[in-house]
């Protein structure tokens, strides 16, 4: 059964485009590649987290435990790459990330905010994607998407959860802030698809 995702869409600034989700399908192998280099990159996050914080031990557990299950979800998705015949191979980003850390601000702990605020918008961007391509993918790969959903959630709240702890009142403020910018980057037409991309309309 399909989480509830009604938090998850709360938070986000708006839906992703359908121009967006017939890009997806028509280009299944580069989501593929590109969701697997996604996992390794969440993994690397959580582990540079860890590094640069050491002394919060809540943030040191929460990172640890993200760390692990993108691994696994990085094992997940290669092993549907396998099957498909498909080459892992180095891939070009989406605009996205770069774009969003951009904002984030130079001093600590204002830093450690504006870090948390783009992981709770990454996860619970993935997380509205999964759902969004779930139903229209094969019985494998749309069962494994749905499978995503709790952890994605889940991650999103840890996120937001560690922002809070250093942000105070300026929370609202500055996930208004990011916000407005990832809906720019989700709505705004791409160069190139990928996983976090706009929609490719041409």
């Amino acid at each position: 059964m399909m989480q509830d995702l009604t938090e998850i869409h709360s938070f986000l600034g708006c839906e992703t485009p359908d121009r967006w989700l017939e890009n997806a399908l028509a280009n299944q192998d580069v989501m593929l590649i590109d969701h697997a280099h996604c996992e390794k990159k969440a993994a690397m996050t959580a582990v540079n987290m860890i590094h640069r914080y050491p002394n919060d031990p809540e943030l040191l557990m929460k990172m640890s435990r993200l760390a692990r299950e993108e691994l696994r979800h990085f094992e997940q998705v290669l092993k549907f790459i396998r099957q498909r015949k498909l080459k892992f191979t180095q891939m070009r980003g989406a605009r996205y990330a770069v774009e969003l850390r951009k904002l984030v601000r130079k001093k600590e702990p204002e830093q450690v905010v504006d870090l948390m605020v783009i992981g709770a918008f990454i996860e619970a961007r993935s997380c509205e994607r999964f759902a969004k391509l779930a139903p229209h993918l094969d019985a494998e790969l749309g069962g494994f998407y749905s499978s995503l959903l709790k952890s994605e959630a889940r991650h999103y709240q840890d996120y937001l959860k560690l922002a809070g702890n250093y942000a105070g009142d300026s929370l609202v403020e500055r996930i208004a802030l990011f916000r407005e910018k990832e809906q720019e980057l989700i709505v705004s037409p791409d160069k190139m698809f990928r996983f976090h991309s706009g929609p490719i309309l041409v």
